[in-house]
């Protein structure tokens, strides 16, 4: 049993990086991009080639993870959601990057294959480890980190006030000078160099496999709808409790019952608490 809350927490935390991941483009977009698992993904991917076929070392391979996230992110920006912003308020975003994430999943299925391939260990460490393997805690530090770090970003440097009153309202704060647009392509970089770190930290865990992504976008999402979206402790809340709860679904009624479970909590959750558990209720003034 305590290999399987182990195990609950270290998917959970993937879950809610992911989530956080979410939070980050959303702060400058209100946009829910269908890239956001896929970031992750070609972390995964890209720094299992790093390590394992070029032969370079892991701090490498994480420089090389990153750097493709967050090439990716500012892409799926200029991409899928600039254009669909400055055209329309409508949520034809969508659309855009649904059609980016399919595009790429099927070039990295191409170059990379579609089976799984394991993720080369970081760390020397015996295989033996048991729920002290890295594959486990690795997750779990990154999440953690991230959600404080991004707490540390957003109310002491300059850039994350500035995401901060995007969110908050992108027209004033285009009225009192602010390049919207550049602002909001830096969010999308921020956001692929975390989930790029993301897929990196959980690859030994998750594996290396171009069908990922399509995953972490809904789990991600459901965590941040559980949690509450804009809040950095909902995600986690929200990502370690998906995580336990596909852990005991798994162990006690089978595995190909995860995702009915977590939608499930997603469908409780939004009829209890539409805006989630630590989200905050949105009033439009008339």
């Amino acid at each position: 049993m305590l290999f399987v809350i182990v195990a609950g927490l270290a998917t959970g935390a993937v879950f809610a990086a992911t989530a956080l991941v979410y939070n980050v483009m959303f702060s400058t977009s209100k946009v829910l991009s269908v890239t956001t698992g896929h970031l992750p993904m070609l972390g995964g991917v890209f720094g299992a080639y790093a390590i394992s076929g070029l032969g370079l070392p892991w701090w490498l391979g994480l420089v090389i993870a990153v750097a493709i996230g967050a090439a990716f992110g500012w892409l799926t920006d200029l991409i899928a959601i600039r254009r669909v912003l400055a055209r329309s308020d409508e949520h034809l975003w969508l659309l855009s990057t649904l059609a980016v994430a399919t595009m790429i999943q099927q070039a990295v299925g191409l170059w990379w294959g579609t089976e799984p391939k394991p993720f080369p260990r970081l760390i020397a460490q015996d295989f033996s480890a048991g729920i002290a393997d890295q594959k486990f805690w690795l997750p779990v530090v990154l999440a953690i980190a991230m959600a404080a770090g991004l707490g540390v970003f957003y109310s002491r440097t300059m850039y994350g006030k500035l995401f901060v009153a995007m969110s908050e309202d992108a027209f004033a704060a285009r009225a009192r000078g602010v390049s919207t647009d550049r602002i909001r392509a830096a969010s999308y970089v921020l956001a692929g160099a975390l989930g790029g770190l993301t897929g990196f930290a959980a690859g030994q865990l998750t594996f290396a496999y171009f069908a990922l992504g399509l995953s972490l976008t809904l789990n991600g999402f459901i965590a941040l709808a559980v949690g509450g979206l804009g809040s950095n402790v909902g995600a986690l809340i929200g990502g370690f409790a998906l995580g336990l709860l596909n852990a005991f679904a798994s162990y006690w009624i089978g595995g190909e019952y995860q995702q009915t479970v977590a939608v499930g909590l997603l469908m409780l959750v939004l009829l209890v608490k539409p805006e989630g558990l630590l989200g905050s209720r949105n009033v439009r003034p008339v």
